[in-house]
């Protein structure tokens, strides 16, 4: 169910998953957000990025747009409609923040891949903006394992969620792995380095959510031949990264902490 802002929410979830971009929560934590049984809690995905620019594209902008396969000028229209029926293939409550994207909400600063995959700018408004959402969620949902981007692969919106959490939740707070990021040879390993601190992985069996997982990240039709080649390549990739971080045999996704 969508719900239309955060003085909404309204059940004991047992997940929150906060997702800069229309497709981070399925492409990275879908077979932990699928609907568990009906004696369970439910979870939510908080999306950041979902407002329509106003302004002219940037270089960047204009570069990913001829990647994606769209089928309209209405790009964060299509997007929506994507996300939309990816949350009914997991079950799960969603709601959309509707912050501009990095390449929308900064154009001058973020006008590269290689400004977009580094630093985020000190000024930047989604830094006080998320800072208050962890500092809200905190608040409003005591009980629940919030769940934010590791940051690997860089990308600014999600450093910035990171960082926020990291501030905010302390101990509290729980990673997932970005994909496609954490896909490329070395990319996690090049992460933790970076990072302070004691970090320990959990693996999760997702052995039922894992179908889920792959129908919710075909939803994103426009996303899928840039991020994999096709949807043959998605699945094969996302089933065998599930059961390469599997502890025991199965499928699983990877959660990762700092070690008090």
């Amino acid at each position: 169910m969508q719900l239309p802002d955060l003085d909404a929410l309204h059940a004991p979830y047992r997940l929150v998953c906060v997702a800069p971009h229309l497709d981070d929560a399925a492409l990275s934590l879908g077979g932990m957000l699928a609907a568990p049984p009906a004696s369970a809690a439910p979870a939510l995905v908080i999306t950041l990025c979902t407002a329509a620019p106003t302004t002219d594209y940037n270089a960047v902008a204009r570069e990913f747009h001829g990647q994606w396969d769209l089928e309209s000028d209405d790009i964060v229209g299509q997007r929506k409609r994507e996300d939309r029926a990816a949350m009914a293939e997991l079950g799960v409550d969603f709601i959309w923040l509707e912050v501009l994207d990095a390449i929308y909400r900064c154009p001058t600063a973020y006008h590269s891949r290689e400004t977009l995959f580094a630093a985020p700018q000190a000024d930047d408004p989604l830094i006080p903006f998320v800072t208050g959402l962890f500092a809200g969620l905190r608040r409003q949902l005591p009980q629940a394992r919030i769940v934010v981007p590791l940051g690997i692969g860089e990308h600014v919106d999600h450093l910035i969620c990171f960082a926020a959490a990291q501030h905010v939740l302390g101990e509290a707070a729980w990673y997932y792995e970005d994909i496609p990021y954490v896909l490329r040879p070395g990319a996690l390993e090049r992460r933790l380095a970076a990072l302070d601190g004691r970090w320990m992985a959990q693996p999760v069996t997702i052995n039922d959510g894992l179908t889920a997982k792959v129908a919710a990240i075909s939803a994103y039709r426009s996303q899928i031949g840039e991020l994999f080649g096709g949807a043959a390549p998605m699945e094969r990739q996302i089933r065998e990264y599930a059961a390469a971080v599997a502890d025991t045999g199965g499928s699983a996704e990877r959660l990762w902490r700092i070690v008090p």
